[in-house]
């Protein structure tokens, strides 16, 4: 077993669009040892600015690479199931890029693998890292909001545009995993609608309503069609209201109190200035992988494990059933999955 202040040996593969992010952060973290893509051109630039890490085309040499304590991938979501499982096989500690795998049983199969097999699997839900979550979270279960009525969120961009996948498995697994952890709950029922402008078969927009059952409501917009980026988060209880404003610079986060009042039967509502809140400015990615190094270490379970991931992926697959209804029906979540998560 690996002990507490060995130095962590990290293979990154694919070293794309957002892997190159974890190339750079395992190397400031002193930990990253390789890195595997097949894009030639992308391994130059690897070898460039991390001269200390090994580069390899071949997934084979990482797996049977004796030295590497810790795979993590970053590759397109089409191909997670295939190398989670070689790596997992292989004896490595995995952590892997959301979604986890494309269906449920996939993902059922790779906890199932990680279990048996005493290994760590790790999922990528970068903002349960975020400082700023974190203290939401802190918020909500301190009774600060008060009694949650309503969550939503609002992921828009026109950025990268995907054919991989469509915009609801490219953006709002993030909404869903912060839903999940900020109510400490399954959703019982979902329903989604969305358009498809730019390919016929492939989503742009979508909206997902989800219902939970202590009565909480709500709804994640997301869409790489849009002028500009928008990436809110807003927690309605009855005391305050809050907004994490993941685009904004600085207060992120902030605190609005209201109140609301009957003048004869018309209610009136007031709103107090808004009221932001601090935390620490930590880099999220950098949190995330810091705990994966950690779990390797301690042989702690993640805080966004196999497990986690597998909730996340059963909401995304629902969503995606009642997206191909267009919003027509609801698809309900099995009893066994309404169970508190923390």
């Amino acid at each position: 077993m690996v002990q507490e202040g060995e130095k962590m040996n990290i293979a990154v593969v694919g070293a794309g669009y957002w892997g190159r992010n974890l190339v750079r952060v395992f190397s400031e973290l002193g930990s990253l040892s390789a890195v595997c893509d097949f894009n030639a051109k992308t391994l130059g630039e690897v070898k460039r600015l991390y001269p200390q890490a090994g580069t390899t085309a071949s997934y084979s040499e990482v797996l049977t690479n004796p030295g590497i304590d810790g795979i993590v991938i970053s590759t397109p979501a089409a191909t997670h199931y295939n190398l989670v499982k070689q790596g997992l096989l292989a004896g490595k500690d995995i952590f892997v890029e959301k979604p986890l795998a494309l269906t449920v049983k996939d993902g059922k199969e790779l906890v199932d693998i990680a279990e048996k097999k005493d290994k760590i699997l790790m999922v990528g839900h970068l903002l349960e890292y975020h400082p700023g979550i974190l203290k939401l979270k802190e918020l909500i279960d301190k009774g600060v909001l008060g009694h949650i009525n309503y969550i939503y969120s609002n992921r828009l961009n026109l950025g990268k545009i995907r054919r991989e996948e469509n915009i609801l498995w490219s953006f709002a697994p993030h909404d869903i995993s912060v839903m999940l952890f900020l109510l400490g709950e399954m959703p019982i029922s979902v329903s989604a609608y969305g358009g498809n402008y730019l390919h016929k078969n492939i989503a742009d927009v979508t909206v997902s309503n989800l219902e939970f059952k202590s009565g909480v409501k709500g709804h994640i917009f997301v869409s790489w069609l849009h002028p500009y980026k928008e990436q809110k988060l807003i927690v309605i209880g009855d005391k305050k209201m809050a907004l994490f404003d993941d685009v904004e610079k600085k207060d992120k986060l902030r605190l609005y109190s209201y109140k609301v009042e009957m003048k004869g039967e018309i209610p009136v509502s007031t709103k107090d200035a808004a009221e932001p809140v601090d935390f620490e400015a930590l880099e999220p990615l950098k949190e995330e992988c810091r705990h994966f190094l950690h779990c390797l270490k301690t042989r702690q379970r993640p805080r966004t494990d196999g497990h986690n991931g597998l909730r996340v992926l059963k909401i995304l697959q629902a969503c995606q059933h009642a997206l191909e209804n267009q919003g027509r029906d609801k698809v309900e979540i099995e009893d066994e999955s309404i169970r508190k998560i923390l």
